[in-house]
């Protein structure tokens, strides 16, 4: 069935596509009965001090301004990242900058931190905060800096969406590691990292509240690189890493034209491409390092999403394989141990 639906909105450009899925999903959920189709019996797992019914999660870039909880608490996520959101609001890139990649199972985005910026992101969470105040399904809050804030200042975006939308979130991912922000993965060099996790672990631990802290780092990263990081988890203490971002390695695309693929210009590959890629980095971080590990890139069955829990991933995201797959992909997820 999902097969037939897919097909029929695969004839739109792809972020138009998005919009239109959600917004009539609204609607859909509306008719009696149907948000039961969704439910499956909770598998609970605690990671950080936070149980989560199930270890399926939606990763950032999916609703980046929080206008679609409602529908994807009724999808039955555990857990879900919402954003990247930065200070202020910014449009992204020029459109189109979004892409399939339907032989690879995959897709190319440059969107460049588009949001309406954490003033609307915070008034959303606290209406849905206020309309589901026992809500089963766990949000964490994926943070980012302006494209026009310089790096040697990128600190302070960093400190304001953590400050202002602390108390709205249960958890908290840094992303210094998306290929479509100018200079971004600059950041993921050891010093600023200690710099910008320092100054968030400070605002923390003056919180009445305890909220995990989380590090997304891309797929590209040398393996000199990826030490670094691990050797600054056990300086300072964050409590891990989100594995792994979109990678800007062409070559991970097998069955694609690369006239096709080169045309449609600069961007992050995302979906069954990365899986080996992210989950060699998954198992490279687990032989090194007890840290958490949230592992995102290349699932998009059962088969996938249990490879990337023997590589040592402690819960599970997804986006690519979601829209490939559909919503039945939570639950193969959500069941698995």
């Amino acid at each position: 069935m999902y097969t037939i639906i897919r097909s029929f909105f695969f004839l739109f450009p792809a972020e138009k596509a998005h919009l239109i899925t959600m917004t009539l999903f609204k609607y859909i959920i509306k008719i009696p009965l149907i948000s039961y189709l969704f439910r499956f019996e909770d598998n609970p797992t605690t990671v950080d001090k936070i149980t989560y019914k199930n270890k399926a999660g939606l990763a950032a870039g999916f609703d980046k301004d929080g206008k679609f909880l409602h529908e994807l608490y009724t999808l039955n996520f555990g857990f879900i990242e919402i954003g990247t959101v930065t200070p202020k609001p910014q449009d992204g890139n020029p459109k189109p900058r979004l892409f399939r990649l339907k032989k690879d199972n995959a897709l190319l985005n440059r969107m460049g931190f588009n949001n309406e910026g954490l003033k609307s992101l915070k008034i959303r969470l606290q209406n849905f905060r206020n309309k589901q105040p026992s809500c089963s399904m766990k949000i964490g809050i994926n943070i980012g800096k302006n494209k026009m804030t310089p790096n040697e200042n990128a600190v302070d975006d960093y400190v304001r969406c953590y400050q202002e939308l602390y108390e709205l979130a249960d958890f908290f991912i840094v992303n210094v590691s998306s290929p479509n922000t100018p200079n971004l993965r600059e950041l993921q060099n050891k010093n600023e990292l200690l710099k910008i996790l320092n100054a968030l672990l400070t605002i923390r631990a003056k919180q009445k509240n305890w909220k995990p802290l989380y590090l997304k780092i891309a797929p590209d990263l040398t393996q000199s690189q990826l030490d670094e990081i691990i050797d600054l988890q056990h300086e300072i203490k964050f409590e891990g890493l989100v594995a792994t971002n979109t990678s800007i390695d062409r070559k991970l695309l097998k069955k694609s034209d690369p006239d096709i693929v080169n045309a449609l210009g600069n961007g992050g590959i995302s979906g069954k491409v990365i899986l080996d890629t992210s989950n060699a980095m998954i198992r490279y971080i687990r032989d090194k390092s007890k840290m958490t590990i949230i592992g995102v890139g290349g699932i998009d069955d059962e088969v996938s999403a249990q490879s990337k829990l023997d590589a040592g991933a402690d819960l599970l995201e997804i986006y690519t394989g979601f829209v490939y797959s559909g919503p039945r992909l939570i639950k193969k997820i959500g069941l698995l141990n």
